[in-house]
């Protein structure tokens, strides 16, 4: 190989690893919010309707026209579009170097579940980019069979397409939820949320743990997603050692099945009722900025807040690329890219 100034240079040495970003996915214009839509309520892992799923294509129509409106106003307020995409091209290509910087050459891309770039897109550029060995890594901290779940079978779809021919497959991170460098990540946005509450109202203030809501079927049939989003709750209570209180909330339920709570903004009227003053979110299930957090949580629930007689309402920040979050997941892959592929 020679280089642009004619001095032969030894050829760069192959990839170690392709690590594939797993998340959901977010139109990326106001013309794929209701693509979007028609996808995520289609989807029969997600809504669930037993001896009915042949009605579920009738039924996912019907939720998409009665919200559709009101989606794409919500979209509105945060820019037309969600930004999911763009935090996550952000987050894999700091963990591409952090990973070099620990001497792992690795290509880290998105792999969207409801939204482009696919996981074909991601296998077909780690086949062209040289890697061999294939790394999939959510970014849901929680399991659920409705989240990383959905999204390991879509890639084990694509795992048997010519998208994924000379490759191979390490076993898949499906959950971390009380990793230390993500602990860390959400404790420090956590402590600068409570450091903007004002002095007399800071020890009072309630901290309320949101998470993204799930079918409570799901639970029955032993999803393990409940208890790992308490089990991070409590890694952060035992890392921050505050004297405040806690509580735990669910948000963003949608479609016509029975959801886990309670409810975060039944929450907050009942913390408004009981004489709450000052309430700290935090978004404990989302490791990046979009519509939930945007709008739900900073638009929503903020307005909910001071109509219960809530006068301080903050919300601590999400990971994003956070150097403590960035070098957890890091360590999860270099844990990983130590295991041997079974034959």
């Amino acid at each position: 190989m020679t280089g642009h100034d004619g001095i032969p240079r030894p050829p760069e040495p192959p990839l170690d690893l392709g690590v594939a970003l797993l998340n959901m996915g977010g139109p990326w214009h106001g013309a794929g919010i209701r693509p979007f839509l028609d996808e995520l309520f289609a989807d029969r892992e997600i809504i669930r309707l037993g001896p009915f799923a042949w009605m579920q294509p009738l039924i996912a129509g019907m939720i998409v026209r009665a919200r559709l409106r009101d989606v794409i106003e919500n979209y509105g307020t945060i820019g037309g579009s969600s930004p999911q995409l763009r935090s996550t091209v952000r987050q894999a290509v700091a963990l591409e170097r952090e990973l070099a910087r620990r001497g792992l050459r690795a290509r880290v891309l998105p792999a969207m579940r409801y939204a482009n770039p696919r996981a074909a897109d991601a296998l077909r550029a780690f086949r062209k980019a040289g890697a061999r060995r294939v790394l999939p890594l959510t970014l849901y901290p929680q399991f659920s069979a409705a989240t990383t779940g959905s999204s390991l079978r879509d890639f084990d779809r694509v795992r048997r397409s010519d998208a994924a021919a000379g490759l191979e497959f390490l076993p898949p991170v499906r959950e971390y939820p009380v990793q230390a460098g993500l602990v860390e990540a959400v404790a420090g946005g956590v402590r600068a949320a409570v450091r903007r509450v004002s002095a007399r109202e800071r020890d009072g203030a309630t901290i309320l743990v949101s998470a993204h809501g799930l079918p409570r079927h799901f639970v029955d049939d032993g999803d393990p997603y409940v208890d790992q989003v308490g089990a991070t709750m409590e890694a952060l209570r035992a890392r921050l050692r505050l004297p405040n209180p806690w509580r735990l909330s669910f948000q963003s339920r949608a479609g016509p099945v029975k959801w886990i709570g309670p409810d975060t903004d039944l929450v907050l009227r009942e913390l408004g009722a009981e004489g709450c003053r000052a309430v700290v979110l935090v978004p404990v299930s989302f490791v990046s900025e979009h519509i939930e957090t945007l709008y739900e949580i900073d638009i929503l629930f903020a307005g909910v807040a001071r109509e219960a007689g809530i006068g301080e309402f903050q919300r601590s920040r999400t990971p994003e690329c956070d150097p403590a979050f960035i070098g957890g997941l890091a360590d999860l892959v270099e844990e990983r890219a130590r295991v041997e592929v079974p034959a």
